[in-house]
């Protein structure tokens, strides 16, 4: 076998190789399905609308304007990177921590109480929306390690048992005639995220803060402690099997434990990084849980459950759905970006199959050249 054709088999086998080419396919797949949505619903702007998506804020002609935006963007995508981290980090453990959505809430209802009601900085309200979520993520770990509860259903439950009571704490600091939480910007400007200039970066968008990058550095952090820690090896083997892991002196039931702990502290952080820039303010009559936490799963697997992978496949799902404020509303609903990155989601199962498939022809056609080759040096 040439060199040549050697390193072309490295790069096949590559597992991060085929990540990206799998990711990839779901998204041309995904927008191309989404076309022939738009197609059926209303063939003259499907063009138009499928181009709007994918512009998103380059839909303004501005470059002012058009950077502004897609600051925008940026820190709703700082958000759903941590809520796809936290999902990540307790996969990569052997769970499936369904219930990034309902920490996220407990830690947008932790930092919005105790910047509007308690008055606190900025740096003691984000603790506190770590810490809240952190714990809320631990009682599913105890109850998977101590009464071998699965985390899916514990995390369901406290999905919905998470939304109301915020709901319900969060009417204490409401406005009189809206429901929705008081503006940080004129009730306490204290709790704010700090700039440090990233907003003149943007054309003076306000809302991008050090959490921009703060959700950057918490994504390398992840990567660190999961691949070269002694602490990362503990919780993977641990995940893959609690057994073995016991049986070798490690504290499995503490390291479920934790596991469930830190992937809540990340995503009660993603809400404190978003809800402390004043971007938005909590609608204390919220019957569903917000989309953040879900999005986190598909951004997770359409990153290759990489944590370098998921900062790209989260802004690339922030973008769509931004870029579906620009869709034209007489031809098309605003959910139309929503409907299709619900099919890229979807296909994010197909990353894995990809790679197991991939592996699976390469190891056949080895096969084949290696009988070949036999057959060859007998003759």
């Amino acid at each position: 076998m040439s060199r040549t054709v050697k390193e072309k088999e490295s790069i096949l086998r590559n597992s991060g190789f085929q990540t990206i080419i799998a990711s990839l396919l779901c998204i041309v797949i995904g927008l191309l399905v989404g076309y022939i949505v738009l197609l059926v619903i209303n063939p003259g702007g499907a063009g138009k609308a499928i181009m709007a998506i994918l512009k998103n804020f380059l839909y303004y002609p501005s470059p002012i304007a058009a950077m502004k935006y897609l600051g925008t963007t940026l820190v709703k995508t700082s958000a759903l990177l941590m809520c796809s981290l936290s999902v990540l980090f307790a996969y990569k453990v052997g769970l499936f921590n369904i219930g990034a959505a309902g920490q996220y809430v407990v830690g947008a209802g932790a930092c919005l109480y105790f910047a509007l009601r308690l008055g606190m900085p900025w740096y003691i309200c984000l603790l506190s929306a770590v810490l809240v979520a952190a714990v809320v993520g631990g009682i599913s770990g105890a109850l998977k390690a101590y009464f071998n509860v699965n985390e899916v259903i514990s995390c369901i439950m406290l999905n919905w048992i998470g939304l109301y009571s915020v709901n319900m704490l969060l009417t204490q600091v409401k406005e009189q005639s809206t429901p929705y939480t008081k503006a940080l910007s004129s009730t306490n400007k204290s709790a704010l995220l700090p700039k440090l200039g990233l907003d003149r970066l943007f054309s003076n968008n306000e809302f991008v803060t050090v959490g921009v990058p703060l959700a950057i550095a918490m994504a390398v952090l992840v990567w660190v402690v999961l691949s070269k820690t002694k602490f990362g090896y503990e919780l993977r083997a641990t995940g893959m099997n609690k057994h073995a892991a016991k049986y070798c002196g490690m504290r499995e039931k503490r390291n479920i434990i934790l596991t469930m702990m830190i992937a809540g502290g990340l995503a009660g952080l993603g809400a404190g990084i978003f809800y402390l820039t004043g971007i938005e303010q909590w609608m204390v009559q919220l019957t569903a849980v917000p989309a953040m936490g879900f999005n986190g799963i598909a951004a997770a697997f359409l990153g290759g459950l990489h944590p370098v992978g998921t900062i790209f496949a989260s802004y690339f799902i922030q973008h769509i759905t931004s870029g579906g404020t620009y869709v034209d509303k007489t031809m098309y609903c605003t959910q139309i970006s929503d409907l299709i990155s619900a099919f890229i989601i979807y296909l994010c199962g197909f990353v894995l199959f990809f790679r197991i498939w991939l592996n699976r022809f390469l190891d056949k056609r080895d096969e084949k050249q290696a009988a070949k080759d036999r057959k060859g040096g007998e003759a």
